[in-house]
């Protein structure tokens, strides 16, 4: 799962993008409205996590244009402002979520849980291949119902791949979906972690993941 964090305050954004990680998330990061609604409107997250008073643009404006770019992700808002008005304002704007400062690492893990047991995320909780089994909410891979251990790059990378069976994805839609913006387009990352993965559930003959030359990679048979 990727998620933006739009924080002005350094010490919270890296105190989010350490916890986040360390859940199995991949983080992108803004310290401004006006960056972080660039980086919302022309990426895909699975969520955005965004501090309502934010430099450049409001957390009220980006709400409305990442909306209006027809962007569906649950939105977050943290906020040290306990006005009934400001709440609404976000709600009307296209936030999920509003979460008073200081808050709970735990009780943000537990909301962000629960807007991704939405409709659109539960036929999506187990994924089956073959004989390669992926629980995402449990972040297990099974491999002939024997449990096969992933690094959260790898089990990331699987997850994506599984849940686009059949269609063919380039070099650019992984590194945007699975890696952050930070990466190296350049790097062999990708098939040193596809490499990895082939050799934990069997797949030497590559028939599971296929390579598609000049294209990228398929999954499925």
């Amino acid at each position: 799962m990727r998620i933006l964090i739009i924080e002005e305050d350094r010490k919270i954004r890296e105190f989010l993008e350490i916890s986040l990680e360390s859940a199995g998330f991949v983080i992108d990061f803004a310290s401004n409205g006006e960056k972080g609604s660039f980086i919302a409107r022309t990426n895909d997250y699975d969520a955005l996590i965004c501090e309502y008073f934010l430099p450049e643009k409001s957390a009220v404006s980006v709400c409305k244009e990442i909306r209006s770019a027809g962007k569906k992700f649950p939105i977050i808002i943290l906020s040290e402002s306990r006005e009934i008005e400001d709440k609404i304002k976000c709600f009307n704007a296209g936030a999920d979520d509003y979460i008073l400062k200081p808050f709970s690492l735990d009780e943000l893990l537990a909301r962000l849980n629960v807007i991704m047991r939405r409709p659109r995320f539960l036929e999506e909780q187990i994924l089956k291949i073959e004989s390669v089994k992926l629980e995402t909410t449990q972040q297990r891979v099974m491999y002939k119902d024997k449990e096969v251990y992933l690094t959260k790059k790898e089990f990331a990378l699987l997850e994506y791949m599984m849940k686009n069976e059949g269609r063919v994805l380039s070099r650019g839609m992984i590194l945007e979906h699975v890696w952050d913006i930070n990466t190296n387009p350049f790097s062999n990352t990708i098939e040193t972690h596809i490499m990895s993965i082939r050799k934990k559930i069997k797949d030497i003959k590559k028939k599971l993941i296929v390579s598609i030359p000049g294209r990228g990679y398929k999954m499925g048979t």
